[in-house]
């Protein structure tokens, strides 16, 4: 009778570890499909086995670090930019995603070629940030932040980088440029 109750409770576990498999594509606030938070560099090959992977470590002419990986699919396209947050050092976490194909979504939908409305209607937004080019848009439900290019603005919003923009004065159709997930 033990024995029975010990392959009865071993077999419910491996029947309900097989029905939770992980979409390779979907944007949660600590992973991205098999990657998440605690991922170190060093196993990146196990997690995109069929994918490439370019690193980078060089310097340029101002003397900045280059540290990104880039992760590409077997025909050439750029998936994900990965920012780790130590250089050199094969046990350190990924600190920055930088969300290069719309293949990748929230479970709400939301992608890289998503607009503004997506956005808004799905996620509440932290906050809004002026920059020169691009507003950011910061949503800490899942710990990321967008870019809009501010041509996708009202002129009266495009050329004062002091100006306070609400997310209100954002237009429903504005395109996501950048779509980025950080973790601490």
């Amino acid at each position: 009778m033990k024995f029975n109750l010990h392959v009865l409770l071993l077999s419910l576990f491996l029947l309900s570890s097989c029905s939770q498999s992980t979409d390779t594509n979907l944007i949660s606030k600590q992973s991205i499909g098999l990657l998440t938070d605690s991922t170190e560099v060093r196993n990146l090959d196990l997690i995109f086995p069929n994918d490439s992977i370019a690193k980078f470590i060089n310097k340029n002419r101002f003397n900045t670090t280059n540290r990104n990986i880039e992760i590409y699919d077997k025909d050439g396209k750029k998936l994900l930019t990965l920012t780790p947050k130590r250089i050199k050092d094969s046990l350190s976490t990924i600190k920055l995603i930088e969300i290069n194909s719309e293949q990748f979504k929230t479970r709400k939908g939301l992608h890289l070629k998503s607009n503004f409305k997506t956005l808004k209607d799905n996620y509440k937004i932290s906050g809004v940030q002026n920059s020169i080019k691009n507003i950011i848009i910061s949503v800490d439900d899942i710990n990321s932040f967008f870019t809009i290019d501010k041509n996708d603005l009202p002129a009266e919003l495009r050329f004062d980088m002091n100006l306070k923009i609400e997310a209100i004065q954002i237009p429903d159709d504005a395109k996501i440029k950048g779509f980025y997930i950080q973790w601490f």
